[in-house]
């Protein structure tokens, strides 16, 4: 196993939970169904927040040195990805909360558990956003789609970022659990979307 083939063995593993992470019934979940611009701009916001939040506590959790420094620097971006879309709300104020996926992500201890867990959160999130650009893509906003575009390619980055930061630090006995953790916080964000699906009524399982 090394940096190239662990986030593909995870997309191989997780794909149908991928592919339904990156359907049309994402900003559904995410908005539940509250499918108008401010909406899915204060679930972005949220969700920017508390990636910031999460990457800052494994920072300063963190006794590898360098290991810390690139989750503060990933909290940094993802609190100017929150700045930025903040932006674009006529108010400010928006809801606090903790999602399931990234509960699993602040349970992580070592640093080869953060960086396999960095792997699927930017995998799952990469799908999310680019739900969010097609929203205003068929809002006819395309500045905020190009701003979701941005956004999409920072959190993109993190598969590589996570995945060289394993590679560095895995023995060949690691990668099996740390193939279980990137695997796990998919499975865990899929659940959550199927289970704010299924309470509004609507399959889970179509593609869009």
């Amino acid at each position: 196993m090394d940096a190239a083939a662990f986030p593909e063995e995870i997309e191989a593993r997780t794909a149908t939970e991928l592919d339904r992470l990156g359907s049309q019934q994402a900003v559904v979940a995410l908005t539940d169904a509250d499918l108008d611009a401010e909406s899915v701009l204060r679930a972005a916001a949220r969700s920017e927040r508390t990636a910031a939040e999460t990457f800052a506590a494994w920072a300063e959790a963190e006794t590898d040195e360098a290991a810390s420094r690139t989750f503060a620097e990933l909290a940094d971006r993802e609190r100017d990805h929150y700045d930025r879309v903040v932006a674009e709300l006529e108010d400010a104020e928006h809801a606090d909360g903790l999602d399931p996926m990234h509960e699993r992500l602040r349970d992580l201890e070592t640093t080869a558990e953060r960086a396999a867990g960095l792997v699927g959160r930017s995998l799952v999130g990469d799908r999310t956003q680019l739900q969010v650009v097609n929203f205003f893509v068929n809002e006819a906003d395309e500045r905020r789609a190009d701003l979701f575009r941005e956004l999409r390619a920072d959190t993109k980055a993190g598969v590589e970022t996570g995945a060289d930061l394993l590679a560095a630090r895995c023995e060949e006995g690691d990668w099996d659990r740390a193939l279980a953790v990137a695997e796990s916080v998919v499975e865990v964000a899929y659940d959550d979307y199927a289970e704010t699906l299924t309470g509004m009524g609507l399959d889970p399982k179509p593609l869009c």
